[in-house]
């Protein structure tokens, strides 16, 4: 059994560094729970998968920014997860981990379509270190407008319009509807809302989501006779093009 070399997790600096969800797909149960507690000790959403039919679903269906990959898995190794994901359009970043360290090693799982390769023993400070890296890359390729029907949200000089009219909206609403925008044509549960728009790890258990959900609603859709943003009754919202 190899597993990371202890080091102690850094705190989160949570201005210069955003709250990043991650799926870790590992067998070694000790070496997982490891890595999951110590991600979220400062400050990420880690999630995990013990084999590759698993971790292939839940990248697949999940929605994270950086992948952790085992390259020795059960059921599915490493380098055929990547690569079916690739062939899917998924381009998720993915960090390979692996006891195999030669060079050639490293660069079948770089073809394979993994972006980043850690042998074996690692140290948790390099390994998110790197993971920071490939979310910085992936972020900076997202796109700066979004559009969904006539409705557009510019991220960098924070407007939102429709149909050309100017749209005003507070702060939470914004990151709100760019996180809907975001991920339009999909299902967005609250824990998801809570997690990348409130940036809390728990339900507070209160109605804050659905009075901001309202206001919204009342300010994209309102008097327009297309109807953009949906309540998926038992499992959440959804911001789409309803032609």
């Amino acid at each position: 059994m190899v597993v990371a070399v202890v080091s102690p997790p850094r705190a989160l600096n949570k201005e210069v560094e955003r709250v990043m969800r991650l799926l870790i797909i590992e067998d070694d149960r000790d070496a997982a729970d490891y890595l999951v507690k110590a991600f979220r000790e400062v400050g990420h959403v880690a999630e995990l998968a013990t084999d590759g039919e698993v971790g292939l679903a839940q990248a697949l269906d999940g929605q994270y920014d950086v992948l952790i990959v085992d390259r020795m898995l059960p059921k599915l190794d490493g380098l055929t997860v990547i690569g079916t994901l690739r062939s899917k359009g998924i381009d998720t970043p993915a960090l390979i981990l692996s006891a195999l360290a030669q060079v050639d090693d490293r660069v079948k799982g770089l073809r394979a379509g993994g972006d980043d390769y850690l042998p074996k023993p690692y140290s948790f400070s390099e390994l998110l270190a790197r993971i920071e890296v490939l979310a910085r890359r992936r972020g900076g390729r997202e796109e700066m407008v979004y559009r969904v029907a006539d409705l557009e949200l510019d991220r960098l000089s924070h407007q939102v319009k429709r149909k050309d009219e100017e749209i005003l909206l507070q702060p939470r609403e914004f990151r709100l509807l760019e996180y809907l925008m975001k991920h339009a044509g999909q299902v967005v549960t609250r824990t998801m809302l809570l997690e990348n728009v409130w940036d809390y790890h728990f339900d507070p258990q209160t109605n804050v989501i659905d009075v901001h959900i309202s206001r919204l609603r009342s300010k994209i859709d309102k008097g327009f006779s297309q109807q953009l943003l949906h309540t998926v009754r038992g499992a959440g919202y959804m911001l789409r093009d309803g032609r």
